[in-house]
């Protein structure tokens, strides 16, 4: 009896291994290089070029006044009284220190934008990927972009054809 119960033990874990072990199917993709090819990338880098320029030419504005009246003082200094002297200095620090801010916040303006811009464009790609991973029946889909993967199986399926036909790229 005692034989059988370990007979019967055995076989169980015998045949539930293998069932559990055929029923994985593992994918991977470059998310990086499907996010690069999408369409929407490429309209998106173009928006953000144009408000990236849009805050260069602010910034070079504000660039030239400032030194426009840098020169102006410069060439007063020595025959204007102390006061307007001073005063005269005291824009010249107000506007440096504006300089100095618009610069910071439209740095991040600029990183805001490229997220806001970027989002919508990872949003599609992660749902196309799990519509992708879900009609296949896939229990994994690795991103071989983030360089962590040190080895994957050559019987992984490289997932992007199907992605991309699912997104409409070619």
């Amino acid at each position: 009896m005692k034989k059988l119960s370990v007979l019967i033990l055995i076989a169980v874990l015998f045949f539930s291994s293998n069932t559990f072990a055929q029923n994985y199917k593992f994918g991977h993709i470059d998310a990086s290089q499907l996010i690069q090819a999408m369409p929407d990338r490429e309209k998106a880098k173009t928006e953000l070029q144009s408000y990236a320029k849009q805050l260069e030419d602010q910034l070079g504005e504000m660039q030239k006044e400032m030194q426009s009246k840098q020169q102006d003082y410069l060439a007063q200094k020595d025959t204007i009284s102390d006061l307007i002297r001073q005063m005269k200095e005291e824009e010249l620090q107000s506007l440096y220190q504006r300089v100095q801010t618009f610069q910071q916040t439209a740095q991040q303006d600029l990183q805001k934008k490229e997220s806001d811009l970027m989002q919508p464009i990872i949003e599609k790609a992660r749902n196309a990927i799990k519509e992708v991973g879900e009609e296949n029946k896939f229990t994994y889909i690795y991103d071989t972009s983030a360089g962590v993967l040190l080895y994957w199986s050559p019987d992984s399926k490289d997932v992007m054809p199907l992605v991309k036909k699912k997104l409409g790229i070619q």
